[in-house]
């Protein structure tokens, strides 16, 4: 880093990705740093600055000292032991030391004492609830939220009827010529845990999985303006049931709360709608698939004048962004829902479902709101008076 590039940080404060530290002298605060910028989104540590970005200036004494402090603290104060990266970058009032820690891939990390620390804005704070920490272990892929098991629901809750079909269709064979007994079949199938259904086995064959995951479901509301404020509305439903149920009826929720262009067709045809449909079908698959199953709340689709917004629960998950997305990138976040979603939805899961999107219509904007925890997809429409 140069000197100038370093002035330019400081000059702009603190935040999520920049601590000021005027010294350091205590092992344990900073592997709490160390562990805080791990589990967050990677960061750095200006050792020699004050909280006011002005420096303090480092000796090579102090330098020397920090250095094995560094080390010492990533390698036997962190669990798992981190790399992290040292620069010292000479400044007009002193040497300032950098910590460059990169997002870490085997989250959660924590300190020797199991405290798991994250960032909050530019200070730091312990992980305490169940969801954040769950979260944390997603994000390292060591466990799915559509494989946790829900609590009472188990294979007798099973809409028979729709898994019999499902099944003939898949494997060619009625399902009551298979022998194995239904909870074992359900197990195999990876839609039962631990002698539960399971989320992904309940958002796909329960007969009424909204009664026990009410959260599960898409809050879908069209406004006769451009302001989610605007307390009239022209339609508003709760969407529940199984996935493949909340799927046709979200596409036919959009469908229907925007226009459809008669063109040159006669008047009592149906017209074409005022966005292709396929536009629907990918992204209210994406974002029934792809949401953060550890977030008890639902998919909303908010229909305006001006556009449609599609707001999952989660942001985009590990290192994903919107540019590489974009180019055709994705990540599994729920892995036994995708692996279905293909046999009972029009998904694919190769990445390529926004690409077509886009290209059927490409006024869409994607917002990965990582403060909010969130993905928001904005389609653009022409604006019309009602």
């Amino acid at each position: 880093m140069e000197t100038t590039e370093l002035i330019d940080i400081l000059s702009r404060g603190e935040d999520s990705r920049h601590q000021f530290k005027a010294d350091i002298t205590n092992v344990d605060a900073l592997a709490a740093e160390i562990v805080s910028f791990s589990n967050t989104s990677g960061g750095r540590i200006f050792i020699g600055v004050n909280d006011d970005g002005s420096v303090r200036g480092l000796s090579g004494a102090d330098l020397a000292r920090l250095n094995q402090l560094v080390a010492n603290a990533a390698s036997q104060n962190v669990r798992p032991a981190v790399n992290p990266v040292t620069e010292n970058v000479p400044h007009p009032a002193g040497a300032v030391m950098v910590i460059t820690l990169a997002d870490g891939v085997n989250k959660p990390y924590m300190d020797k004492n199991g405290t798991i620390w994250v960032k909050s804005g530019s200070d730091k704070r312990r992980a305490t609830s169940r969801e954040e920490i769950q979260r944390l272990f997603q994000q390292a892929g060591l466990v799915h939220a559509d494989e946790t098991p829900v609590a009472g629901l188990g294979a007798g809750d099973v809409d028979m009827s729709y898994f019999e079909g499902f099944f003939e269709q898949q494997f060619g064979e009625p399902l009551a010529r298979h022998n194995q007994p239904l909870p074992q079949l359900l197990a195999n199938m990876n839609l039962m845990t631990q002698g539960q259904l399971n989320v992904a086995g309940s958002l796909l064959f329960a007969k009424a999985p909204q009664y026990v995951l009410p959260a599960f479901i898409v809050k879908a509301v069209a406004f006769a303006g451009n302001e989610i404020e605007d307390e009239r509305y022209i339609d508003s439903r709760d969407i529940s049931g199984k996935l493949a149920d909340i799927f046709q009826q979200t596409v036919g929720f959009t469908i229907a709360n925007t226009r459809a262009d008669q063109g040159e067709q006669g008047v009592n045809s149906q017209g074409q709608s005022e966005i292709p449909r396929i536009v629907w079908e990918e992204l209210v698959a994406n974002a029934l698939i792809h949401r953060d199953y550890f977030i008890s709340a639902p998919v909303r689709v908010l229909v305006f004048l001006n556009r449609v917004e599609i707001i999952s629960p989660g942001h985009l998950p590990n290192n994903l962004t919107i540019e590489n997305v974009k180019a055709g990138n994705s990540n599994m976040r729920n892995p036994i829902l995708a692996s279905f979603a293909s046999k009972l939805l029009p998904y694919r899961g190769l990445g390529s479902g926004l690409l077509r999107a886009l290209r059927a219509w490409p006024s869409i904007e994607l917002n990965d709101d990582r403060v909010g925890n969130l993905f928001k997809v904005v389609i653009s429409r022409a604006e019309v008076q009602r």
